[in-house]
């Protein structure tokens, strides 16, 4: 009884076993760089949306304290006008760490040059637009 148990005990070989981790590993070079490029452009868009916040702030901040077109706006007079605890309010960066530094009343915020560049590869100069 014995004898005939382990004549029919089945298992995987190991060109068996090199396939499937062959396919596994061709999946996962097909995925990954899409997962990176994914990642980058949602970085971008958040730098996009900050932008917006930051625009929206300056104006709230020129409106309630009278500033004239042209006046500059410092960091922690904009950042006081979004949402406390968010790492635009706590530190005044992008996500990538990029300061957005002073502002201008009536003028669009612009893209730090160093986050430009670091997704240069997802991102075209249309993308950026009207924050150019």
């Amino acid at each position: 009884m014995l004898n005939k148990f382990n004549k029919r005990r089945g298992g995987f070989t190991l060109v068996e076993i090199m396939i499937v981790v062959a396919i596994i590993a061709l999946l996962a070079a097909i995925a990954v760089p899409g997962f990176l490029r994914a990642r980058k452009r949602s970085q971008a868009s958040r730098i996009i949306n900050d932008l917006r916040l930051i625009d929206s702030a300056v104006d709230q901040y020129a409106i309630e304290t009278n500033k004239a077109s042209g006046s500059p706006v410092a960091v922690a007079d904009w950042t006081n006008y979004l949402k406390k605890g968010t790492n635009l309010y706590i530190t005044g960066n992008d996500i990538l760490g990029n300061p957005y530094n002073q502002q201008t009343v009536d003028t669009l915020p612009k893209v730090p040059q160093a986050s430009r560049t670091a997704l240069s590869d997802v991102t075209d100069s249309a993308f950026w637009s009207p924050y150019n």
